[in-house]
């Protein structure tokens, strides 16, 4: 504690000349509230704003508001903003393990739920702290109040990626970062090749069936704690699966034969392909057109194995999906499968019934005529036999 007290007092040596007074402030000198400190929850950092003039008030300047008692690093440090009244301190700190400004990191886990009931282990972290005001006052009172903001953000760690129709090959989407959430870093991609280069652009009439489709989730501008593992992909029929027939590229570590998984949860991006493929429900329709969707989920590199255990309960390979996913945020891109059509040519070959029933014809015709000369030959030689017995009378 006196090592710590040292370092306050020799910051505020350095800094004291600048700090606020009441009078600065002028009518926005009050009591502290709780309103006082807003959080912005980014995608790799976190934004804290504090008003300084209540602070000001209670007996501290900007220098006395320490952020989760890190003193030493100049990183951590808040930075007075007068361009904005009223005037305020900020906080701007990267979110990763060991150096997020000693931010608490705290993982939860709870069973899936509504599109994500699939699985059995959903995690939460949320990142916390605190900036306290130190009181220089020396003696054994002192007339200041402590000043504590507290902060915190929690993110979920899984997200479903959606798709729905449009006219590009690939899209990404952003949000508005409300309450903190990772969904605006990660995009769905389909490519033509496999050395994802070449987007897959989908013509009109759709691609042949067998065509291998090679798909990318990634993160981008995401902090570099957590890495892109695919929980599940699927396709359906309508571009909101629900009560839709659908259709399991894989399931956790269960894939289907026709799938190959190329990366998944070892870096910020993950790989798969698969042949193109069609609905029988969609038989009579010459373009079949399907959407791929895919929850992901982020994870720590040292825990995103752990979720690749074939431990997990699963649905069967075709199964309906309950209401739920209305509320998700969608990207869009659409598989077109293109039907196989048969051309009959006019002089098309008898079929085997037909030359069946055509040699049947044939046998009895032959039957019949056999028949004839039998009993001709009968007729004559009874006539034969009749003469002779009339020429012995």
């Amino acid at each position: 504690m006196a090592l710590f007290s040292l370092l306050i007092l020799t910051s505020l040596s350095i800094g004291i000349l600048q700090a606020l007074t009441t009078t600065d402030c002028g009518a926005y000198s009050r009591k502290p509230e709780y309103t006082d400190i807003s959080v912005v929850c980014g995608t790799s950092t976190m934004d804290l704003t504090i008003l300084i003039c209540p602070a000001v008030y209670t007996g501290y300047n900007e220098t006395l508001l320490i952020l989760n008692q890190i003193v030493d690093n100049p990183d951590c440090k808040g930075r007075l903003d007068m361009s904005v009244t009223p005037p305020v301190l900020r906080f701007s700190f990267p979110i990763r393990l060991g150096n997020a400004c000693g931010s608490t990191f705290l993982t939860t886990s709870s069973p899936g739920i509504g599109i994500f009931s699939d699985f059995s282990n959903i995690q939460t972290v949320n990142v916390s702290g605190v900036v306290r005001s130190f009181d220089p006052t020396e003696g054994a009172v002192t007339y200041n109040a402590e000043l504590k903001y507290f902060y915190s953000c929690a993110y979920p760690l899984e997200y479903l990626i959606n798709n729905t129709q449009v006219d590009v090959a690939a899209s990404s989407i952003a949000l508005k970062e409300i309450n903190g959430s990772f969904i605006s870093t990660l995009s769905m991609a389909l490519y033509k090749d496999e050395n994802y280069t070449t987007p897959l652009v989908i013509p009109y009439q759709g691609v042949e069936l067998r065509t291998n489709i090679n798909v990318q989730v990634l993160a981008v501008n995401l902090t570099s704690q957590y890495n892109v593992l695919l929980d599940r992909c699927y396709a359906s029929i309508s571009p909101r699966p629900s009560n839709s027939t659908i259709f399991n590229l894989f399931v956790s570590c269960s894939v289907n034969q026709q799938t190959t998984i190329i990366e998944n949860g070892v870096s910020q991006k993950a790989r798969f392909n698969f042949p193109a493929f069609r609905f029988i429900e969609q038989q009579n329709e010459t373009v079949s057109t399907y959407y791929l969707h895919c929850i992901t989920r982020l994870c720590e590199p040292s825990t995103c194995s752990t979720f690749k255990q074939c431990n997990r309960r699963r649905r069967g390979v075709e199964a309906v999906i309950d209401d739920g996913v209305t509320e998700q945020t969608v990207l869009t891109v659409p598989i077109k499968t293109r039907a196989e059509s048969t051309i009959t040519s006019p002089n098309t070959a008898l079929s085997g019934d037909q030359k069946s029933e055509s040699g049947t014809s044939v046998g009895l015709g032959i039957a019949v005529a056999v028949l004839i000369v039998v009993a001709v030959a009968a007729i004559l030689m009874a006539a034969t036999f009749y003469r002779k017995l009339n020429r012995l009378g």
